[in-house]
């Protein structure tokens, strides 16, 4: 798929390293996230920096490509960071809960969802989760397939 979209886009430069994500840690939860993404409702993502830090991974620079995968491996969706912001659990805003599309879109309902997840996160990290953590906060648009780009 990627390949596809590079031999249509020459403009964006090939790498070997793009990265690839399948969101969550069962097929039917990244069926999901794929679904709303594909749908259009989901347009942003928040990565406790923790995660990253731990990892050794880089944060996602500004602009870069990468493949969205369904449950089974499979990549679906090419999508590129349009947006970074580095900030504290408690910044996030109404319209990032709604851009990130997932249950009834409510500040609340992120907070409520999000806290849940980065506490198991931080308790594998051997960290104690605080609202003061730092969050990357990103947005996304979809470029890939043309069908369904933004």
């Amino acid at each position: 798929m990627y390949d596809d979209f590079l031999a249509a886009h020459p403009e964006v430069p090939r790498r070997d390293d793009v990265d690839v994500v399948c969101w969550g840690d069962n097929p039917a939860y990244a069926d999901e996230i794929l679904g709303l993404i594909v749908g259009g409702a989901k347009r942003a993502t928040a990565t406790l920096a923790a995660g990253y830090l731990a990892s050794s991974d880089p944060f996602p620079p500004l602009g870069a490509y990468w493949v969205c995968c369904d449950g089974s491996g499979r990549p679906r969706a090419v999508l590129r960071t349009t947006e970074l912001r580095l900030g504290p659990f408690h910044s996030v805003d109404p319209q990032f809960a709604r851009d990130e599309g997932e249950g009834d879109r409510t500040l609340q309902t992120w907070l409520d969802g999000h806290r849940a997840a980065y506490e198991r996160q931080c308790a594998r990290l051997g960290i104690e989760f605080s609202e003061d953590l730092e969050v990357c906060f990103e947005r996304f648009t979809l470029v890939w397939p043309p069908d369904l780009a933004d």
